[in-house]
């Protein structure tokens, strides 16, 4: 497991998927944003384009529930991965040189 993986374990969602998330960061996890080409059978993509999820987020950008439509999910996803990669520069877990 990656420190960015470890990362999440206490941290708030930041994909806050409305009507969704649970706010319990006792669930949170590292939620992979998948996209063609960066990721594929058995692959996952890279620690960086994942986001702090909550189980209930997380069930949803996963499309394991489908309550919202599927684009807006993936934009709420896409937008904790920004707020995520924040969270990551100012723990000193991701650098930009």
């Amino acid at each position: 497991m990656s420190k960015i993986t470890k990362s999440a374990k206490g941290q708030q969602c930041q994909v806050r998927l409305p009507g969704i998330c649970n706010n319990n960061p006792e669930t949170v996890v590292l939620a992979h944003y998948r996209m063609d080409g960066m990721c594929g059978m058995g692959i996952k993509p890279n620690d960086v384009l994942g986001a702090y999820a909550c189980s209930a987020c997380h069930d949803e950008v996963d499309r394991r529930t489908r309550i919202l439509d599927a684009q807006e999910a993936r934009l709420y996803h896409a937008e904790g991965v920004f707020r995520t990669q924040s969270l990551l520069l100012d723990q000193h877990l991701i650098q930009v040189a």
